[in-house]
Formats: structure tokens, sequence, C-alpha cells
């Protein structure tokens, strides 16, 4: 008979290193799935958009550092909610999950509307304030406007999914990801483009386009993300055995768990808000290389994707092991688990980075037809393919972290690899060098950030002391 592994951990369960590793992947390649067909259609999504010129695609690459702070602020509020579920999962308190996850909708979306209203409010102002070309302002301001108001459905899609994986249930999840990757490629289909004529099973037909340009893209992916927050609604309070709406469990947030949801969201928060203005200082360092360098720039972000991915869905299924293990108390099971994960991540993305290597003309080319962008994307994506091992290292023991309740010290590193390092070099580099020079130091920094991360999983494994989210239990 087929052993649940997952129950397994939560009920004591021996587990041989075969089946560690196997669980592993297991919970890994629904996310490694999800993630992956995540950035095909982004791939897909920004080939449509550099069809139109240079110009459209600078506009959305000039706006893209910004749209990652947001998610990555909503993102750590959610986060301060899933861990403590996944811990009392582990735990066997299933009653005490549900009013958690309940606590983190409501308190999650006041958040994430409030960031909404600031987005649209900023979204006229942004593209000056990043030094943008004012041939793309324009467009930028659009695109950042529908992405500003879009944001509630974004973080009801996120934190779902991120309740549906704490549970263990990585499939749906990642199914209704690609889903939304599809419907955003099928909306942008008809928003970005005018009406046009094509062929169809050999006969010539009119196909009806709204010619919305960047707007249309915008537009797209915005559709796509309220339909998937639908579903996932759906799955996480309909049909999850263990998280669906009970009657009469309705009760307020305890003191108790608000201070751990601060305790692991205001780190992970002031990570993305400090590493995101690193992100926007970095496209202030690369706008004024020209609008080939910008296009280039935000093509590459997305073609390095395919191989880093990966690794956050390993990260995903380390967060959710990591957690149910230490809820369960078993702390030297999570130890064992944690360098299991990374040692898959670092093998995984080592073989994602060889290929980028290889075929980063062609990653670059199905996305630009002008030869100077193409010629640029490719050298940056070669010298960023020696960077995804330690890249590995670094995204995999975050979810580790994560998984603990874990999040200050990693923050420090973050920050400090991404202003100490980066943008320094960057800055320094970028007046001499070009995008090769942005993209090395970018290489550099992810080196000494991947080691540093090894230092502290060594130094302070999971489960060695005392974490936020301690429940008492032994193992």
């Amino acid at each position: 008979m087929k052993r649940d592994l997952l129950k397994e951990v939560r009920e004591g369960g021996f587990l041989t290193n075969q089946e560690m590793i196997l669980l592993i992947i297991q919970l890994s390649i629904p996310g490694i799935l999800a993630k992956i067909s995540t950035v095909v259609m982004e791939y897909i999504d920004a080939s449509m958009v550099g069809r139109l010129g240079t110009g459209p695609a600078a506009a959305i690459g000039l706006v893209s550092s910004t749209t990652w702070l947001f998610h990555g602020l909503c993102n750590a509020v959610s986060t301060g909610f899933t861990v403590q579920v996944a811990h009392r999962i582990g735990a066997g308190q299933q009653k005490e999950a549900r009013q958690v996850m309940r606590h983190g909708f409501e308190i999650s979306l006041i958040f994430c509307t409030v960031l909404a209203l600031t987005g649209v409010w900023m979204s006229g102002r942004l593209p000056v304030w990043l030094g943008g070309d004012p041939s793309v302002r324009k467009e930028a301001s659009a695109y950042f406007l529908v992405f500003s108001m879009t944001l509630p459905a974004f973080q009801l899609s996120d934190i779902a999914a991120g309740m549906l994986q704490c549970s263990g249930n990585m499939r749906v999840p990642g199914t209704l990801n690609i889903v939304g990757c599809v419907l955003d490629v099928f909306f942008n289909f008809f928003l970005i483009f005018p009406s046009r004529r094509g062929i169809l099973f050999g006969r010539d037909i009119m196909i009806p386009g709204a010619g919305l340009g960047v707007t249309g893209a915008a537009l797209g992916t915005s559709l796509s993300i309220l339909v998937t927050a639908l579903l996932m609604m759906y799955f996480l309070f309909i049909r999850s055995p263990m998280l669906h709406f009970r009657k009469g469990e309705i009760s307020p947030v305890t003191a108790d768990e608000l201070k751990k949801a601060l305790g692991i969201s205001v780190p992970v928060g002031l990570e993305s808000f400090i590493m995101g203005g690193a992100y926007v200082a970095a496209t202030k360092i690369v706008s004024p290389l020209g609008t080939v360098s910008l296009a280039a720039n935000s093509f590459a972000v997305t073609a390095e994707g395919l191989c880093y991915m990966p690794g956050y869905g390993i990260a995903i299924a380390a967060t959710t092991l990591i957690g149910q293990t230490l809820g369960a108390g078993r702390k030297k099971l999570a130890k064992k688990l944690s360098f299991f994960t990374v040692g898959m991540g670092v093998l995984v993305m080592s073989v994602t980075g060889a290929l980028m290597f290889i075929f980063a003309p062609q990653m670059i080319g199905i996305l630009s037809p002008d030869p100077e962008i193409r010629e640029l994307g490719a050298a940056v994506l070669r010298i960023e393919a020696f960077a995804e091992p330690l890249f590995a290292v670094s995204i995999v023991i975050s979810g580790v972290f994560r998984g603990a309740g874990d999040t200050l010290v990693p923050s420090i590193l973050n920050l400090f690899s991404m202003w100490a390092v980066r943008l320094v070099l960057s800055s320094l580099m970028a007046p001499v060098f070009g995008l090769r020079g942005v993209w090395t130091a970018m290489c550099i920094e992810l080196w000494v950030r991947g080691l540093l991360f090894l230092i502290r999983l060594i130094r302070r494994p999971v489960g060695s002391g005392k974490d936020l989210l301690e429940t008492g239990n032994t193992i």
C-alpha cells in the first residue's frame, strides 16, 4: 500500500533517506511545474509585447522592479499566517489552523487594499521617479496603474495558494497557476494586438483584437489573476479536507497569533521593501544605458526565470516540510530534510544554469526580433549562468528558514548582499562595461549571498534552538 509520507511525518513515523528524498520530490514537482509554466507564459507574454517594438518592452521593464516590490510586500503579510497554519497542521491542531487562516485572509486583504490605493496614486509619477525615457513613460504608467488595481485579487490568489501548499496540497495550486498562465496568454492575444487577418485550418479569417498594446498586456494578466483567485478560494474554502470553512468556528485574532505573524512578516516585509528599493535602484542604474539595454535587461530577467523558478518550487516544498515537521516536534528530521532540499535545489539549478548558458541566444531570440537586444541579452544570460548553483542555495535555504519561522537573519543577509555588494559593484561597473557590468555584479553578489546562507544553515540548522513558532512538542 502506498504510504502518505507527509502524514507519516505528522504522526511520528520513521522515514528512510530514500523516502525523505521521495517526499521532497513529491512536494516539489507540482511547485516546479507551476513556476516553470508561469515563466513560460511570461515568456510568451513578453514575446507578444516584444513584437510591438523596443519602446513597449522598455516601458514594462521600467516598472517591473516596482511590481516585484509590491508583490513581495503582499507575500510577506500572507507568509506570517501560512507558516503558522503549517505548524498547527503538523501539531494536529486543525481547528486552530482554520482560525489562523481566516485571520490571515482578513488582515492580508486590508493591507493589500491600502497598498493598491498607494499604487494607483503613484502610477503617474513612478516612470519619472525612475528616470525613464519620456517616450516610454505614458505606457509604463498605464501598465502600473492596471497592475495596482489588481493587487487585491493577486493577494487572494497568493494567500489561498499558500494555505493549500502549507496543508500539503501542492497539486491544486500548481495546476491552477498553470491555468492562470494559459488564460493570461489567451487574454493577451486579444487585448494587446489590433484586429488582423490570419489563417486557421487553411481558411483566411478575421481575428478580433482590442489593440491596447502595453495596457492590454496588463489587463490580460489582471483578468487571469482574478479567475485564478476565485478558483483558489473555491478549492481552499470548500474542497480542502483540512481547511474548508466550518460553521461556528469564527473567533477573534489572538495576541499570540498576531505576535507570531508580525515576527515572521515584519522581517520579510522589510526585506521586500528594501530589496525592492534595491531593484528600483538597479533599474535607475540601467535606465541611462538606453532603451536597448533596458529592454535587453527586462527580457534577460524573464528568460533567467526559467532557470531559477525550479528553485522556488523546491523552496515552497521546503517551507511546508519544515513547518509541519517542526509543528510535529520532530527537530532531527527537520534538520535532515533541510539539507536534502538544499542539495536537490543545487542539483536542479546547476542543470538549468548549464542549459541557459548553451541556449541563451535562442532564449532571447524568442522574445525579441531586434538583433541588438538579442546579442546583449544572450551575453548577460551567459554571465548569470555561473551564479545559478549558489543562487539555488539562497533560494531554498530561505524556504527552509521560513518554515521554521526564522525570517530576521535571512532578511539581513539578503539586504547586506544586495546593497553592499550588487548595487555598489553595479554602480561602479555600469559606466565602464554597460549592461554586462551590471549582470557581472549580479553574478558575484549571488555567489556571496549563497555562501552566507550556507554558512548560516551549517552554523545554526533548523531545530537546533527554540524557534519563533515553538509548539512545545519534543522528538
